[in-house]
């Protein structure tokens, strides 16, 4: 279980804190969904969750334990917006074995048959797959760090109707494996993924009990 517990974070050039008190508690089994507007703080959010900025005040704990910045950064995988954007390897082989000393070529097939691209092929560069086969490449970076936590931002964002269906069930079928938090501004886009779900304002969180 992730726990965050009154968490507040405030940048040096902001005149008011971008999260204020924000507690949450996500399981396995159970996603997360944040809404919000552009500008609320949820990119902020997704990264005082996985270790890359520290809030000034409060604690986050992984199974009861707290969890420091460092050792989150571990726990976590994080799909930003636009991560085709970040890609660094020439071809997809390449991609899903940065920063791997050793990767079989069982676990980069059963990364890919997650994401549903067991015939993708592999000599073929990232920035030559279609918008919706580079978010599931994205995940499939992510998945074979192994994170215990996976935290998506914006994982529709730029794709096709029919694509961003496809993304969703893929979310789904993860969320049944570790602990998973879409922050989101469409969340009427995610009523199938059956989730918790939450809307970012002024700084705090706040249940909401229907998708429009």
């Amino acid at each position: 279980m992730l726990e965050l517990k009154r968490l507040h974070y405030q940048p040096a050039t902001a005149n008011k804190p971008i999260l204020q008190g924000i507690s949450l508690k996500a399981n396995s089994g159970h996603p997360i969904l944040i809404a919000g507007a552009s500008g609320s703080g949820k990119t902020t959010l997704v990264e005082v969750i996985s270790g890359l900025t520290n809030p000034q005040k409060g604690i986050i704990y992984w199974q009861k334990v707290p969890i420091k910045a460092n050792k989150r950064r571990w726990l976590c995988g994080v799909v930003f917006q636009f991560p085709e954007r970040y890609f660094l390897g020439l071809t997809v082989s390449q991609e899903l074995r940065l920063g791997h000393r050793r990767l079989s070529g069982k676990d980069q097939a059963n990364a890919l048959h997650k994401v549903g691209l067991s015939k993708i092929d592999l000599r073929k560069a990232p920035e030559q797959l279609s918008g919706g086969q580079q978010r599931r490449l994205a995940i499939a970076v992510q998945l074979l760090r192994r994170p215990s936590v996976l935290l998506l931002d914006e994982p529709t964002a730029g794709l096709d109707w029919s694509v961003r269906g496809e993304i969703i069930d893929l979310l789904t079928k993860i969320a049944k494996e570790q602990v998973l938090i879409v922050v989101t501004h469409e969340p009427e886009l995610f009523k199938n993924l059956l989730s918790d779900v939450y809307r970012l304002e002024e700084g705090q969180l706040k249940p909401v009990t229907t998708l429009n």
